[in-house]
């Protein structure tokens, strides 16, 4: 997974994710909206209305004293939970 980093400022990221599509970025965005601090979350995919960009580009906002990587990284740090749960439990359930 390749990141590049658009804008990083004290409450406020955007961050390009390649080669990912919808699928994952409901999830994180979904985890990054039940992370405290974080007062939105949104991504754009839309070519036509980006310049031809066709990767997603992640955007996170965070209340004052929430730095937008931290949330970042705990949400992602619960989807890998929530997947590897998923796992376990379908693996016992086989």
């Amino acid at each position: 997974m390749e990141l590049r980093v658009i804008e990083n400022e004290p409450t406020e990221l955007s961050i390009e994710i390649a080669g990912e599509d919808h699928t994952f970025m409901n999830v994180l965005k979904g985890a990054l909206l039940e992370t405290e601090g974080v007062a939105a979350a949104t991504y754009d995919m839309n070519p036509e209305q980006s310049g031809g960009q066709t990767d997603p580009i992640l955007t996170v906002k965070t209340e004052e004293g929430t730095e937008p990587l931290d949330a970042l990284a705990a949400a992602a740090g619960n989807v890998k939970e929530k997947a590897t749960d998923f796992r376990d439990a379908f693996e016992a359930a086989a």
